[in-house]
């Protein structure tokens, strides 16, 4: 899949093109099922099929008070929306020059960027432009105009509720790993790049790799055993998340670290992806140092007993 960063970036290819816009943090189901009709709409008129989406979420613009945590980083989003069938993704730059379009003007922008535009999909209740002032139905008052086809897709419901990146966060919140993976249609994930820490793991014998996750929503704080993957490869590891209260400072803030079985190596700067298994214990404060190694040790061998078993 292309990462386009303007329109006049589109491949050559069919001379139609079909669109699906959103925010599409998680690319849950109620996500996939836009852009899979995007997807479909451009395979039976042999168009180009493009993802719109944007590099942040808008709140961080037009309400940075009201910012959500994020389910997925930018690089986890746009894998699973190549793997919906997006030949390319547009990444808007969410600005304040950019948030100042008013819907009209972005739908007018978007139909002269996107020469032959032949579809739009989003979701039923998708609102845009400067103060909202685009919807569903002022798409589909331009569609006419502009003879563009609009789909305004229902959301998908799970247990008799509408499946939403909201929902899904909250799952996540509360370490209910199931529901969120039912609601994402795929295993739930954590991913971030590796970053230098205090190197503390590595004086108890076990290192481990710092994810920075300043956006993202992140789990109850705990032990878990875990599935690690970077540049191609899997490796099972115990991840830590919290304050770490026996090593803490006087400032003590949530960290996410994953000490690798039967791995050495560096990875500083590069994406390492985590998929939660089952939580093995809470975080809690030993009386001493020594004391949290062992248990630490403790919880590899937990991990492993638990791999052994699946």
């Amino acid at each position: 899949m292309k990462i386009l960063h303007d329109p006049s970036e589109r491949p050559a290819g069919p001379g139609k093109t079909c669109v699906a816009i959103g925010v599409f943090d998680g690319v849950h189901l109620g996500h996939q099922q836009v852009i899979r009709q995007m997807v479909a709409d451009a395979a039976q008129l042999e168009a180009f099929p493009i993802v719109v989406t944007f590099d942040r979420h808008p709140n961080s613009v037009v309400a940075p008070e009201r910012v959500p945590p994020l389910i997925h980083s930018l690089p986890q989003r746009l894998r699973a929306i190549e793997g919906l069938g997006a030949a390319a993704t547009w990444v808007i730059r969410f600005d304040d020059a950019f948030s100042r379009q008013t819907g009209e003007q972005f739908v007018r922008k978007l139909a002269r960027d996107f020469a032959a535009l032949h579809s739009i999909c989003v979701g039923s209740e998708f609102s845009f432009g400067h103060r909202r002032s685009g919807n569903v139905e002022l798409l589909r008052r331009l569609g006419r105009e502009l003879n563009i086809t609009v789909h305004g897709l229902a959301a998908v419901a799970l247990d008799g509720r509408a499946v939403s990146s909201t929902r899904v966060r909250e799952a996540i919140a509360d370490g209910r790993f199931d529901n969120a993976s039912q609601m994402l249609g795929r295993g739930y994930s954590l991913a971030g790049p590796v970053v230098k820490g205090d190197q503390l793991g590595r004086k108890l014998g076990f290192p481990t790799a710092n994810l920075d996750l300043p956006q993202l929503v992140l789990p109850p704080n705990g032990v878990y055993a875990a599935h690690a993957q970077a540049q191609g490869r899997t490796w099972r590891a115990v991840v830590n998340i919290g304050v770490r209260p026996t090593l803490g400072g006087t400032t003590p803030s949530r960290r996410v670290e994953a000490h690798l079985l039967d791995w050495e190596g560096d990875l500083y700067g590069r994406e390492l992806e985590l998929l939660f298994v089952q939580k093995l214990r809470q975080e809690e404060r030993f009386p001493s140092v020594e004391a949290l190694r062992a248990q630490i040790g403790k919880d590899v061998v937990a991990a492993k007993e638990l791999f052994g078993a699946s």
